[in-house]
């Protein structure tokens, strides 16, 4: 089967949320939000060690929507229903279409943050997968060290299948790190 051909929405809602895919023109409020969230996204996110530059968020929020329409990689940005205002990125990434598994990243613009917006988001997108997608796996894969984002997983029922010790490095590179990874395989609503 060629993914390309597969056809379902490139959004959704949540009670508080509207979550889509990348469009040109995003890149401004996306770099606002990573100028803003830098210091604490830097030590887990690898593209927060360097300052961002505008034009290239633009640049690749526009690859991010050309990866999505040929379903290579599932980006997705996240805004308040209310106001508009973008609240953080997640997606459905590394999608494997024959197995129907995905691994969700995300971060937040910490002004946003400790309000269980990305809770909702990752339970919104989980379900998404499981309806839409027929996806059989869902998984996090996260520092050992990062609470907050093992916290959302949890919150958003996602159950821990083990830690790889020493399988990666932290996001400047200068430590190695264990990896939690979690996961769903069945979309559960409890």
């Amino acid at each position: 089967m060629n993914p390309i051909l597969l056809d379902f929405p490139n959004r959704l809602t949540t009670e508080r949320l509207r979550i889509r895919s990348p469009r040109p023109g995003d890149g401004k409020a996306v770099y606002e939000a990573m100028a803003a969230s830098r210091n604490e996204l830097k030590q887990w996110l690898p593209f927060a060690q360097q300052e961002p530059v505008e034009q290239e968020v633009e640049a690749n929020l526009r690859e991010a929507h050309a990866r999505f329409l040929r379903r290579e990689d599932l980006r997705l940005l996240i805004f308040n229903k209310e106001t508009g205002e973008f609240i953080g990125s997640s997606g459905l990434h590394r999608p494997d279409w024959d197995v129907r598994k995905f691994e969700i990243g995300y971060w937040i613009d910490t002004r946003h943050s400790g309000k269980g917006y990305m809770t909702e988001a990752v339970r919104g997108i989980t379900e998404f997968a499981f309806r839409e997608l027929a996806a059989r796996r869902v998984f996090i894969h996260c520092d050992r060290l990062n609470v907050r984002s093992r916290a959302v997983a949890e919150r958003s029922g996602f159950k821990l299948e083990g830690t790889l010790v020493h399988d990666g490095l932290s996001a400047d590179g200068s430590r190695i790190r264990d990896t939690c990874v979690y996961a769903m395989t069945e979309w559960s609503n409890g």
